[in-house]
């Protein structure tokens, strides 16, 4: 590591790092990527779960008295920040919904076949918060369909790993913000844009892995988890968060073309969860809201960006196009139902029951 470093470099006088405004041309990693131009959305879905004349996850919500299918109380072990109605939310509207994709219908998830069908397997989920609360929700899916069955939790660090003893299921969450490496040199945290040596030793010998990442690439400050950036063996103070997190989906896609053999390991990625800290130009506008929206409005720039990253790839990566979905539910987040309570306003998680459970709903029919 050395060289020089640059302090607060616009995009397109990083070094090696060709950019065109809107949709770009980009070469990475002359070896093994290289991008094109997209006009808009891409015409060819990656890896999305569509039967004929239906993608799953273009649709409605559609109120369903059914809904939830477990109660906050059939799982003891949610998180404080994720258990609104423990924390005190007294209105129970914004569990009543179901989602209803547009051509088609999705099965209820069963948690039976599910433990069934991954018998003797290990599943994990990588990446941040978000992350941890689809996680979360799946753990909750599963226990309440079989609550006799035992069930052991384990935290050691970033890793926590449920465990079905009687169908030797494991289904882990690893706490990896980024997916590219952070390593601590000459008393730094280094943000190594070009690699996940270190992060991808967690990863392997799963037989489903499932990614997140982009909310942390925002933060600035105290609540920043780098000091300074390396690319392609230069320093840098600072950089473009988009395009350092496009730099950062390239190395973990090279990762996937190079490592993972499909024969045996599933991949997806969780796609974009929307935050509502903003809406209609008003802050923190998230508590009001009872029902959700009808228009879920533009595609977001991180979700754009990681459709085109795995556009290119040759080995499969399912997405989980949870975007738009999510966004029309504006009513599904903890608010100050959180763990911060009134003194604080979560407008990025969702609650459980809530949300994430329909990521899982539509995660199993991915894998029917």
């Amino acid at each position: 590591m050395g060289g020089e470093i640059y302090a607060n470099v616009r995009p397109q006088e990083i070094p090696a790092f060709g950019v065109l405004t809107g949709f770009r041309v980009s070469i990475y990693n002359k070896k093994s990527l290289c991008f094109v131009k997209v006009q808009g959305e891409s015409k060819r879905k990656v890896g999305r779960q569509e039967t004929e004349g239906c993608d799953i996850f273009q649709g409605s919500w559609i109120r369903d008295d059914s809904y939830p299918g477990y109660e906050y109380t059939q799982c003891p072990f949610i998180e404080k920040a994720f258990n609104c109605q423990n924390n005190g939310r007294t209105d129970s509207e914004y569990l009543k919904y179901r989602w209803q994709p547009k051509n088609c219908n999705v099965s209820r998830f069963d948690g039976k076949e599910f433990l069934s069908r991954f018998k003797g397997k290990s599943i994990m989920f990588v990446g941040d918060s978000l992350s941890l609360n689809q996680w979360q929700s799946l753990t909750c899916m599963l226990h309440s369909a079989v609550p006799q069955a035992p069930y052991k939790l384990k935290r050691i660090g970033t890793l926590s790993n449920f465990t079905f003893p009687t169908y030797g299921v494991s289904i882990m969450y690893s706490r990896n913000a980024l997916l590219v490496d952070v390593i601590r040199e000459n008393d730094r945290r280094v943000l190594k844009l070009n690699s996940v040596a270190s992060s991808s030793k967690t990863w392997e010998k799963m037989d489903m892995l499932i990614f997140d990442t982009w909310h942390w690439w925002l933060h600035t400050g105290r609540k920043q988890p780098w000091d300074i950036i390396e690319y392609n063996k230069v320093l840098y103070q600072n950089m473009d968060r988009l395009h350092a997190y496009e730099i950062a989906l390239n190395t973990w896609a090279s990762w996937v073309e190079s490592r993972v053999d499909p024969r045996r390991t599933k991949i997806f990625f969780q796609g974009v969860s929307p935050d509502h800290d903003r809406f209609a130009g008003l802050p923190f506008d998230c508590e009001r809201w009872r029902q959700p929206l009808t228009n879920p409005g533009v595609r977001s720039k991180p979700q754009v960006v990681l459709e085109k990253v795995l556009q290119p790839l040759s080995k499969r990566v399912n997405l989980l196009d949870i975007y738009s979905l999510s966004k029309l539910r504006i009513d599904g987040h903890p608010s100050v139902y959180g763990s911060g309570g009134h003194r604080g306003m979560d407008c990025t998680h969702w609650c459980l029951p809530g949300i994430p459970d329909t990521w899982n709903q539509l995660l199993f029919a991915a894998l029917t």
